[in-house]
């Protein structure tokens, strides 16, 4: 969350937004640091304040954290959120912590020894267009300026809060880590070698050990917690809601554009 410099961004901070849509993929348990860098640049405040904001999220499973620290940047200029899509990887943990480093490292998507392939599905990308098409129709009826979700309706976010306690406490070991880190020198320093090597074991440890004993803890006691699950997966659907009602009005019909043509 230590803002990056960045290039110049090409803005004059004067521009004039009806909505703003927000991508940002998933580092650390936070908005990545070119978002991080955006959000606390000056001219965020200028361009975002009392603007309707739509979020979008593209990430291997984890974004509950990075959602809350994304919220509140965007209360610090005086954003207003009305949406937020999220878009994961449909397989399973274990599944992702193969293939999603390996797409990293090597480029190859394609699944190996029976993995499924890494990434959001090319269907799920393609069926993104329900969004588009909704937020043309509410912005043609000005519904951008209620205060009110655009994209309700069209199964925009599915959270799993069963994932919560695993965020939070990897993302106190990011800040402990970080900073150690950072008192160490910049990047490439010498000094940050070897702890980088011990911040290695202990993320897979995390990964390995935290992860899976949370989830198998909150499978035994679900019975006894399944209203709080509900609560918090409720509250972090916010605003737009996983709810589908609306998905045969934008997918199962071809869409036809209304808007009036102009120059």
């Amino acid at each position: 969350m230590v803002a990056p410099a960045l290039e110049p961004l090409g803005l004059m901070g004067d521009e004039d937004f009806d909505l703003i849509i927000i991508f940002y993929q998933v580092w650390f348990l936070a908005p990545s640091l070119p978002t991080t860098g955006f959000m606390k640049h000056p001219l965020a405040a200028q361009l975002l304040r009392n603007k309707p904001v739509v979020t979008v999220i593209g990430c291997r499973n984890m974004w509950l954290m990075a959602q809350e620290k994304m919220k509140t940047m965007l209360a610090n200029v005086g954003a207003k959120l009305i949406d937020n899509v999220v878009l994961t990887d449909p397989s399973n943990m274990a599944a992702t912590f193969v293939m999603t480093p390996l797409w990293f490292l090597t480029g190859r998507k394609k699944g190996v020894l029976g993995l499924p392939d890494a990434g959001i599905r090319a269907d799920e990308i393609a069926r993104t267009t329900r969004f588009g098409h909704a937020l043309v129709d509410g912005l043609n009826n000005n519904l951008e300026t209620s205060g009110q979700p655009i994209l309700s309706g069209l199964s925009a976010v599915s959270a799993n809060p069963k994932v919560l306690v695993s965020e939070k406490a990897a993302t106190r070991g990011f800040f402990v880590w970080g900073k150690l880190l950072r008192a160490l020198g910049e990047p490439g320093s010498v000094l940050r070698k070897p702890i980088l090597a011990l911040y290695f074991v202990f993320l897979l440890t995390l990964i390995l050990t935290v992860v899976p004993i949370s989830l198998l803890l909150q499978t035994l006691i679900r019975p006894f917690i399944k209203d709080k699950l509900t609560a918090l997966k409720n509250r972090f659907e916010l605003p737009s809601g996983s709810g589908n009602e609306r998905m045969a009005q934008y997918v199962s019909t071809p869409y036809i554009d209304k808007t009036t043509p102009h120059d």
